[in-house]
């Protein structure tokens, strides 16, 4: 959230505030119609704000790149699946709940990726 978006946020919830006590206070026992009007126009002014400076842009948007290290020397140009031992790419591979998954786009079986040892 930026500074100024903060700013924002904080005047807009003083106006709020102070124009319904200016609008609670029209009621009171020396009644002040005057107070209305200038309640409204606070409580206005504080929601106009709050509308402009809390909407989302079309430009906002959060993109989230995960890089997959795979586990030992995997080479994948030679990764085949296990069920109809067809070749796998690197779009195959997703990362499900922290752990390396492979969806096959042949035969659509999915599994986890592990590490073979090594001796």
């Amino acid at each position: 959230m930026s500074i100024g978006k903060i700013i924002a946020n904080i005047v807009a919830a003083i106006l709020i505030f102070f124009g319904v006590l200016f609008i609670w206070g029209a009621f009171g026992s020396n009644p002040q119609p005057g107070w209305i009007i200038v309640g409204l126009i606070s409580a206005g002014i504080g929601l106009v704000l709050l509308f402009f400076f809390n909407r989302k842009s079309k430009q906002e948007t959060n993109n989230v790149t995960v890089n997959i290290d795979l586990p030992a020397n995997v080479q994948m140009d030679s990764i085949k699946c296990k069920s109809c031992g067809g070749t796998l790419a690197p779009e195959n591979i997703t990362l499900v709940a922290g752990a390396p998954v492979v969806t096959c786009p042949y035969c659509k079986t999915t599994y986890q990726l592990t590490e073979e040892p090594k001796w």
